[in-house]
């Protein structure tokens, strides 16, 4: 596989347009239950294009947004320099330059399977104060599925090599409790998106694993993905159901 922090560098066209946000419900949970308010200092790791920074910033007093991937950070800086708490920080879970003790809360949307637990753990404990929580969001497909999504996710396995390889490392939670620690807690929440066919395609380019122009299984991709459009659309459109999976525990005990 390509290094994880460079992997998404020829991607973020479509990942700003095509990557689904997070439920406001997500976001109530952290509040309620996360220490997020409009004193909190929130870390928000691997925080790519600004996705769920976007959905934090109103509700915390700043968001450090720590991202490796330099396209990206330049996306997520064009979009939300707007915003007087948002500052945008190159660096690693495992490394990511801020002080000792000046966080505290620790998230990452959809970007923790490619931390390294050990040292990332330890770098969450070192910059988290006390009372601080961590949580980690993900957007996955329902266990369910529908027709469509089976036929997506056949289609990829078809020609994409690293698709089960990546999608299998994603929401594993053995390696989430070794980083948030043993009073791990989860909370799902519906989710969804609709597309035409470009939103497709994009959606489908916007992934790590998805052979990219020149590849000898971009065209046939393609090819598939316009049959199973044909196949499944309805007005035009094709629905991306998703269910909205919330990891959360304190990271360090209150004074």
């Amino acid at each position: 596989m390509v290094n994880s922090t460079e992997r998404f560098s020829s991607r973020v066209d479509n990942y700003v347009r095509y990557r689904p946000s997070y439920p406001a419900a997500a976001i109530e949970l952290l509040q309620r239950r996360c220490g997020l308010n409009r004193r909190a200092v929130v870390a928000d790791l691997g925080s790519g294009t600004g996705i769920l920074a976007r959905l934090l910033l109103p509700c915390a007093a700043q968001v450090l947004a720590v991202e490796p991937n330099e396209p990206m950070r330049a996306a997520a800086e064009a979009a939300l320099a707007g915003h007087s708490s948002f500052v945008s920080v190159a660096g690693t879970a495992e490394a990511t330059t801020l002080a000792a003790g000046s966080v505290d809360l620790v998230v990452a949307g959809q970007a923790f399977h490619w931390f390294k637990v050990a040292p990332a753990r330890a770098e969450a404990l070192r910059i988290a104060r006390s009372g601080a929580h961590g949580a980690l969001l993900w957007n996955e497909h329902p266990v369910s599925g529908s027709p469509f999504l089976a036929d997506y996710a056949r289609l990829l396995r078809e020609h994409a090599s690293e698709y089960d390889a990546v999608v299998g490392s994603r929401v594993d939670e053995a390696a989430m409790r070794e980083y948030l620690g043993g009073s791990m807690e989860c909370a799902s929440f519906p989710n969804q998106q609709s597309f035409d066919y470009e939103g497709l395609v994009g959606r489908c380019m916007s992934s790590s694993y998805a052979p990219e122009s020149g590849h000898p299984q971009h065209e046939p991709l393609l090819a598939g993905l316009a049959r199973i459009f044909v196949a499944h659309q309805s007005g035009g459109r094709v629905l991306f159901p998703y269910v909205t999976l919330v990891y959360f525990a304190q990271l360090r005990g209150s004074p």
